[in-house]
C-alpha cells in the first residue's frame, strides 16, 4: 500500500510538469514581480488542481464508476480555450505596457519596479503608479481548478487500475495532489527566475520572454482546440 501511495506522490509531481502546466503557469508569472509572488501562483495552482481532483476522483472511487469520455474530452477542450486567452493577456499587457524597469527605495530598502511610460514623456513627466502584488490569486485558483478538472479522467484510471480498496483510492490521489503542489511550487520558482533576473537590467530580455510566453501558450491552446475540436470532432455539428 505504501508503494502505490508513493508512486501517486511521485505521478503528481510529474504531472504538474507537462506542457500546458508549464505554460498555465508561466501565464501567470509574467504578472509578478517577485519570486514570492510567483511562487504563491504555483502553490494556488497546485491547491486548485489538487482540489478537483481530489473532489472528481474521491467521487468516482466511491461510487465506482467512471467519467464520460466525451465530458472528459470537452473538460480539455476548455483547458485550451483557457490557455489561449492566458496567452493573449500576456500579449496584450507587453503591447500596452510597453514594459521597462527602473529602481527606487521605500525607507532603506530599493526595489526594482516595472512601469510604462506615455510616447515620449520622460520619466519625471510621466505620472505612474507603482503596483505591488497582493491578496489570494484567484486567477491562479481558477486556472488549477479547471486543469483538476480535465486532468482527473487519466488520474481515475490509473489510480483505479492500481489499488485495491476506496481507502488505498482516496489516499493515492491526495498524495498525487500533494504531489502536484509541490511540483508546481518548484517549476514556478524556476520559471520565476530568469523573469526576475532579467527585470533587473535587460528590459528587453525581460520582455522577450514574455513574448515567448504569450505566443507558446497561445500555440499549446490552439493546438488542444484543434486536435479535439476538430480531429476528435467536438465542435463540429453535423
Amino acid at each position: 500500500m505504501t508503494s502505490i501511495i508513493f508512486l501517486g506522490f511521485l505521478i503528481g509531481i510529474q504531472h504538474a510538469m507537462e506542457a500546458d502546466h508549464i505554460a498555465a503557469v508561466a501565464s501567470l508569472a509574467t504578472r509578478n514581480r517577485s519570486l514570492r509572488d510567483t511562487v504563491k501562483q504555483g502553490v494556488t495552482w497546485g491547491f486548485g488542481h489538487a482540489l478537483t481532483l481530489f473532489l472528481f476522483g474521491g467521487l468516482v472511487v466511491v461510487m465506482d464508476t467512471v467519467i464520460p469520455e466525451h465530458f472528459a474530452q470537452a473538460l480539455e477542450l476548455a483547458v485550451g480555450f483557457m490557455l489561449v486567452l492566458l496567452g493573449l493577456d500576456v500579449l496584450r499587457r507587453l503591447i500596452r505596457e510597453r514594459i521597462h524597469f527602473h529602481s527606487h527605495r521605500h525607507g532603506a530598502t530599493r526595489h526594482f519596479h516595472a512601469h510604462s511610460h506615455q510616447p515620449g514623456l520622460a520619466h519625471e513627466n510621466d505620472p505612474h503608479r507603482h503596483e505591488h502584488t497582493g491578496g489570494f490569486p484567484l486567477r491562479a485558483l481558477f486556472v488549477g481548478i479547471m486543469h483538476g478538472m480535465a486532468g482527473s479522467a487519466a488520474l481515475i484510471i490509473l489510480a483505479l487500475n492500481s489499488v485495491t480498496s476506496i481507502t488505498q483510492g482516496l489516499l493515492y490521489i491526495a498524495m498525487f495532489g500533494i504531489g502536484s503542489i509541490l511540483g508546481m511550487a518548484a517549476l514556478a520558482t524556476v520559471i520565476s527566475l530568469p523573469l526576475r533576473y532579467t527585470s533587473h537590467s535587460l528590459t528587453w530580455a525581460h520582455n522577450g520572454l514574455k513574448a515567448v510566453v504569450g505566443v507558446v501558450t497561445v500555440g499549446l491552446g490552439c493546438l488542444l482546440i484543434y486536435e479535439l475540436g476538430i480531429n476528435q470532432g467536438l465542435l463540429i455539428f453535423s
